[in-house]
């Protein structure tokens, strides 16, 4: 098992930045819309209620942290954190012609690897589609324990490689045909090649149990979605 990126920090930081005028074309584009759904499905499994301070870490372009600002109403609290500038540059800009308004989101710039955050201050926390991309998973999911209150849930979406050899040879089919040409067309060829590698290091379902107990969770539950090509993993503190 993997737990740790042979890419820097610096690396993906630089990646998502780079991809962030084209991020969310491309998570329509090639889900067809469905990633919503798994969204809402973390959002729903992470506990958030209304009235609740939550945090959505490695928040991209923000899809998440508006199901969260939505599921805990106006008088909650969603920060929408990511250490790319330009995703939150985008975020920002997505949700300024909303109606109703979302104006219960604060972004912040911020590494999942050391959170600018107190100790026991989140009611829930949601991350899509970032702990694959953590140089550390072991510590990200450290932090991730530090920030929630005792009892709290974090909900964690992500690609996998699937058990089924079928289904991974379509996964890889999918990702050489689709994927690769897509992000071609949209000059992105080098930062959309990077989602390989990420998925042969990224730890199964059943590793991630073990790691989110190792972090001093003290309940773990992985679910595969999507025949085993995404998971949502959900930790209770």
């Amino acid at each position: 098992m993997t737990t740790k990126s042979n890419y820097t920090s610096t690396d993906i930081q630089a990646i998502f930045n780079r991809i962030a005028p084209v991020y969310d074309r491309l998570n329509n584009d090639l889900s067809l819309g469905i990633h919503w759904i798994w969204k809402q499905m973390a959002v729903s499994w992470s506990g958030a209620k209304s009235g609740d301070t939550c945090l959505d870490i490695c928040c991209g372009s923000g899809d998440i942290t508006q199901l969260m600002a939505k599921q805990v109403g106006t008088t909650g609290t969603v920060i929408g954190a990511d250490f790319a500038p330009a995703q939150l540059e985008n975020a920002a800009a997505k949700i300024a012609n909303i109606y109703p308004p979302l104006d219960r989101i604060n972004w912040v710039e911020a590494d999942a690897l050391n959170l600018p955050f107190a100790d026991n201050y989140f009611d829930a926390a949601t991350m899509g589609y970032g702990l694959r991309n953590v140089t550390d998973i072991p510590l990200c999911l450290a932090e991730l324990h530090r920030v929630l209150k005792a009892d709290a849930k974090v909900a964690i979406l992500d690609f996998h490689r699937p058990g089924s050899r079928l289904v991974r040879r379509f996964q890889q089919w999918y990702l050489d045909s689709i994927v690769v040409p897509k992000a071609t067309q949209l000059g992105m060829t080098n930062e959309y090649a990077y989602l390989n590698p990420s998925l042969d290091r990224f730890p199964t379902g059943a590793e991630q149990v073990k790691l989110g107990l190792t972090a001093g969770f003290s309940r773990a539950t992985h679910y595969p979605i999507a025949s085993g090509m995404m998971g949502i993993l959900v930790l209770t503190k």
